[in-house]
């Protein structure tokens, strides 16, 4: 099942207790051992109640309380094993795993609000009341296959250079490109930022004076094909991400999302 954007609606978030006194804030500690310390304004933000900027602005208004104190330093660590959280007074639970794969289209940014007033892919996921966030980013001229999780450590997995998790682009450059430069790609090529780690390459077809091909990386470097392409003297003219691992948009329409399978998610967790 597939679902299009309605009218956008603001995600659910605590209510109440806006006005509540201010108390000195909590002590800042480094992790101790393997304790399953995480900041507090994070604990907020997995749990899905929204992002960490509005968890931010809850804590600072005093609207959370850890073991009965009201903490206003969003980087307190919190231990969940022993910690007792509670906003506005009502105890912290964590929502549901929500697992989405999103069409996303051209036009649209993938952070929760712009100041210019742009679309945002959360236009498009107003159907989903609890807050999720997007794995990885694609830049407002890139289209294609977005997850939006609210499971962390899935999200931190993807994203992780060491999992070295396959992520496949069609790409149309601004002019032809010669074996050689495509064999540039794939043998890695020399960025600002170093050589970029082996690609596996395939050109789709020249038309006139363009080139498509298909590009698997397993990095995850800002603008990282655009500039592989650039290194070439050409320029990236459409971005298309079609592949994250093993999944596929398929016949996804643009524009719309559907759950993942818990085969897919598993595939993502393996």
């Amino acid at each position: 099942m597939t679902h299009r954007p309605s009218h956008r609606s603001t995600p659910r978030r605590a209510a109440g207790g806006a006005n509540q006194p201010r108390t000195a804030r909590r002590p800042t500690a480094p992790p101790e051992g393997k304790r399953p310390l995480k900041t507090l304004e994070r604990v907020l933000s997995k749990a899905g109640l929204g992002s960490r900027t509005e968890a931010r602005r809850w804590i600072h208004a005093g609207r959370v309380k850890v073991n009965g104190q009201a903490v206003e330093n969003p980087d307190a660590w919190v231990d969940m094993e022993r910690d007792r959280v509670t906003v506005d007074g009502k105890p912290l639970r964590v929502s549901e795993r929500i697992y989405i794969l999103l069409y996303k289209p051209t036009g649209y940014i993938t952070t929760y609000k712009d100041p210019d007033g742009r679309p945002t892919v959360y236009d498009l996921t107003t159907a989903i009341s609890t807050f999720i966030s997007p794995v990885g980013r694609l830049d407002l001229d890139t289209s294609g296959l977005l997850i939006m999780t609210n499971d962390t450590q899935l999200a931190e997995r993807i994203t992780n250079p060491s999992s070295h998790v396959p992520k496949t682009y069609l790409v149309k450059s601004s002019r032809v490109l010669t074996d050689a430069q495509l064999q540039q790609l794939r043998d890695g090529i020399e960025l600002s930022d170093g050589p970029t780690r082996p690609a596996v390459v395939t050109r789709l077809r020249d038309s006139g004076k363009y080139t498509h091909f298909e590009i698997t990386i397993t990095e995850g470097r800002n603008r990282q094909v655009r500039r592989m392409v650039e290194a070439l003297e050409a320029v990236v003219l459409k971005l298309v991400r079609v592949q994250i691992g093993r999944i596929r948009i398929d016949t996804l329409p643009i524009g719309t999302w559907r759950p993942l399978t818990e085969a897919e998610i598993a595939s993502l967790s393996a």
